[in-house]
């Protein structure tokens, strides 16, 4: 019955203590982010709550239960202590991944609140993602080698493993070959500011906006909110057009097939009249001229500006349907005509 108490009296003792001593760090944290609300540390700090209670709990039992366990079973003891000793490894890569995580983003909102560089800004966004993931991944490989090596089995095994470690580094190389290339790949891309999150790119003929930069591959996000996943070696191994690179203003031209009578002044006049009246179009340049004439008719170009790909495919349709509707309402013998009598020459022979 004493040693219930004990290792009562040791569960609710350390639960007790892990809870107080985390609660004031969560009052300290929330009085430092109302007195510092230029930065977002404290408040992202406050998310660490969690782990740190799980790390100060394993750490606590580990240092009573023995004492509380008093005579107990020397198996049961130990057992115990390695279960706790896990939870302290767990928890302990927990809480360095979630501050590292609160540091990171605390310095990218700040560097973002004072960069006014919208492609500056997406280039650090998306090494900021990438090192996020190689920490996360490093954290994990850690806790798991050191998990590992807490069992004296494994210990034994990594000694007589060690020889053959370069054998073995070898032919993981080899049969990872294609993990590698794309690993490689995405440091590639996030520091040699090939591709960033936000940036306009077209794919397998089709047009995008890239959402998420991993390590292995890449999600670019469609005009029609579809999602195509593409791996990060395909960027360095193809050719792609990337249209926010140098800035994301863009010029774009619009086709219309008329006839020859039609009055290409008036068009080019009022084509500038409703741009002024086009919320999209961003005033940098547009023209009108005839690029190309056939026997049925003649090739009409406009060409119009806008800031971003989404204006600018907003800003052609626009233009389009308003050239349509202005020749069929102002001018209807200038839209295309497809002849099919015969020339007056060749009618008055044939009779």
């Amino acid at each position: 019955m004493e040693s219930v108490v004990r290792l009562a009296i040791s569960v609710g003792g350390s639960a007790l203590v892990a809870f107080v001593v985390c609660r004031a760090a969560d009052l300290l944290a929330r009085f430092a982010d109302a007195r510092h609300p230029e930065t977002p540390l404290w408040g992202l700090l406050r998310r660490c709550r969690t782990p740190l209670y799980v790390v100060l709990l394993a750490a606590l039992l580990r240092w009573t239960y023995p004492v509380a366990a008093g005579r107990g079973p020397a198996m049961h003891t130990e057992a115990v202590n390695r279960v706790l000793l896990l939870c302290l490894i767990g928890a302990g890569a927990w809480l360095t991944v979630r501050t590292v995580a609160a540091v990171v983003e605390s310095t990218y909102a700040r560097y973002a609140g004072r960069s006014r560089d919208a492609a500056r800004l997406r280039r650090v966004r998306t090494q900021v993602t990438l090192i996020m993931r190689v920490v996360s991944v490093a954290v994990g490989v850690l806790a798991a080698a050191a998990a590992l090596v807490t069992f004296p089995s494994f210990r034994t095994l990594g000694t007589s493993l060690l020889a053959s470690a370069g054998i073995i580094g070898i032919v993981a190389g080899v049969a990872a070959q294609s993990t590698l290339s794309n690993l490689f790949a995405g440091f590639q891309i996030a520091f040699g500011d090939m591709v960033r999150i936000g940036d306009t790119v077209v794919v397998d003929g089709e047009w995008g906006v890239v959402e998420e930069v991993t390590l292995t591959f890449l999600t670019v996000r469609t005009w029609d909110e579809r999602r195509v996943t593409l791996p990060v070696s395909y960027f360095t191994s193809r050719p792609f057009e990337n249209w926010s690179r140098g800035g994301a203003e863009m010029t774009g031209s619009v086709f219309v097939h008329c006839d020859h009578t039609t009055p290409v002044a008036l068009a080019r006049a009022h084509l500038q009249e409703f741009l002024t009246t086009c919320d999209t179009w961003d005033g940098r340049g547009w023209d009108l001229a005839v690029t190309d004439t056939s026997p049925t008719g003649i090739t009409v170009r406009a060409i119009v500006t806008a800031k971003d790909a989404d204006d600018l495919w907003t800003t052609r349709c626009a233009v389009r349907e308003e050239l349509v509707g202005w020749l069929a309402r102002e001018h209807p013998g200038a839209l295309p005509r497809v002849v099919t009598a015969p020339a007056a020459q060749q009618a008055e022979r044939d009779r």
